[in-house]
């Protein structure tokens, strides 16, 4: 796909495929075994295999979906580690939310200037002062 002005180029890296194989617990969540795979879809021993864990954290909010990857050699060690993997994805995605509380909370609004979510219009709304 060719980019003109304006439009992103989307390509597929042919030397980073990797074969997706998914399992679950039917329970906790999911485990992706990616197994890196060269151009003809061939495995490509060059390259280690990758442990995906995903999950979900429910909040006020509703389910926040969290996906970490898991250091382990095998299927059954990624298993084994799931839950310590898990949890420090969860550490790190309160940490990132409180991060965004606080940037959302220190905001200061100036009318006429575009926020978040669209302008404020000049003077600030609707009702003028005569």
């Amino acid at each position: 796909m060719a980019a003109d002005k304006g439009e992103i180029e989307i390509r597929m890296e042919k030397d980073g495929l990797y074969k997706e194989e998914v399992f679950t617990d039917r329970r906790v969540g999911t485990i992706q075994r990616l197994t890196p795979v060269d151009h003809n879809g061939d495995t490509d021993a060059s390259r280690g295999v990758v442990f995906v864990g995903q999950t979900q954290l429910m909040t006020r909010a509703g389910p926040l979906p969290l996906t970490f990857e898991i250091p382990a050699a095998s299927l059954g060690d990624a298993a084994d580690k799931f839950g310590d993997s898990a949890s420090i994805a969860v550490e790190e995605a309160m940490q990132r939310l409180e991060e965004l509380r606080r940037e959302a909370a220190s905001s200061i609004i100036v009318p006429g200037a575009d926020v978040p979510g669209g302008a404020v219009p000049p003077g600030g709304g609707q009702i003028k002062m005569p």
